[in-house]
């Protein structure tokens, strides 16, 4: 029986590319590759049969999109890629163990998944960007940020911490009533699948049992590794530095996000200080970008805007 989310991926593929991104893979180390999704302008065109040349520099203010825990990169920014993308270059990375990418490395941490990140950006000749973090990807983002002050002008967070301590990671999943978190994000289930989305986001959605057995089968490989991944992620309260960033730090939320909700955001706004703004969009949940993408995508363009003067917001 044919897979019906998997049928969708061409379809995808082909409107990213009309969107002006194709993927391409980057070798970072021995035993590690990961995919992005890179502008086709950066992509020197060559003769048939001849090998591939190195990308080149971007020509446009840079913009990198890191996705979640539940789906890879352009599942998790379809609506966003085709809106910015006439202004910015936009790339879209697939974290170690989603899409493409892998490696042989035992390290699990989002210190391991910035440090890979960070090689890989300056191998497409990236040397400054803004970046675009959602829950997972967000504290990747804080940890690139951290480690590679240099390469990040600006950043934005949507549904996300600087990192996950193990009072809040107790908390929230007490509160959201999973008993770990791999039972939250690791659905095994078409139950459990239902209950993440249930959670995430604001208003029911309702899809044909069907269609959710399809999601898990394609969504959710490389399950050990993914869930070493949040093994990885938990630290514990008193190994919680908040870091000095020099950087404008945008919180961009959905009002009714039951996983990281609006008071967490608050207070991280508080504990980021003066260079972090904080912005709600109402009658949405965690999955903000994609419940309300056109509010969100004019909320993100309208601080990148700021960024840079000659970016025009429509």
């Amino acid at each position: 029986m044919v897979n019906l989310v998997a049928a969708q991926r061409p379809l995808l593929h082909a409107l990213m590319k009309m969107a002006g991104v194709v993927p391409y893979s980057v070798d970072i180390e021995p035993g590690t590759i990961m995919n992005f999704w890179v502008p086709i302008e950066s992509l020197p065109k060559t003769k048939k049969g001849q090998p591939p040349k190195p990308p080149q520099k971007p020509t446009k203010p840079v913009v990198i999109l890191i996705h979640g825990f539940a789906a890879e990169g352009i599942v998790t920014w379809q609506f966003q890629v085709g809106a910015l993308s006439k202004q910015y270059s936009v790339y879209v990375p697939d974290l170690l163990f989603f899409g493409d990418s892998i490696t042989d490395k035992t390290e699990r941490s989002p210190a391991f998944q910035a440090e890979c990140l960070a090689i890989g950006l300056r191998k497409l000749g990236i040397e400054k960007c803004s970046v675009v973090g959602f829950s997972y990807g967000g504290m990747v983002a804080f940890k690139l940020v951290e480690l590679r002050p240099e390469l990040v002008d600006a950043m934005v967070v949507s549904g996300s911490i600087l990192a996950m301590t193990d009072s809040i990671s107790d908390e929230t999943l007490h509160r959201l009533g999973f008993r770990s978190s791999s039972d939250l994000l690791l659905p095994t289930s078409v139950k459990g699948l239902k209950a993440l989305l249930s959670v995430a986001a604001h208003k029911k959605l309702w899809f044909p049992d069907r269609l959710h057995k399809d999601f898990l089968e394609v969504m959710f490989n490389n399950r050990k590794d993914r869930a070493e991944l949040l093994q990885g992620l938990v630290i514990s309260n008193k190994d919680t530095i908040v870091p000095k960033f020099t950087q404008k730090i945008h919180l961009l939320w959905g009002e009714n996000d039951q996983i990281f909700n609006v008071d967490l955001a608050r207070k991280l706004q508080q504990e980021l200080g003066d260079n972090a703004t904080f912005r709600g969009i109402p009658k949405a949940g965690h999955l903000v970008h994609l419940e309300r993408p056109c509010v969100y995508n004019r909320c993100l363009k309208q601080f990148l805007a700021t960024l840079h003067s000659d970016a025009q917001t429509k």
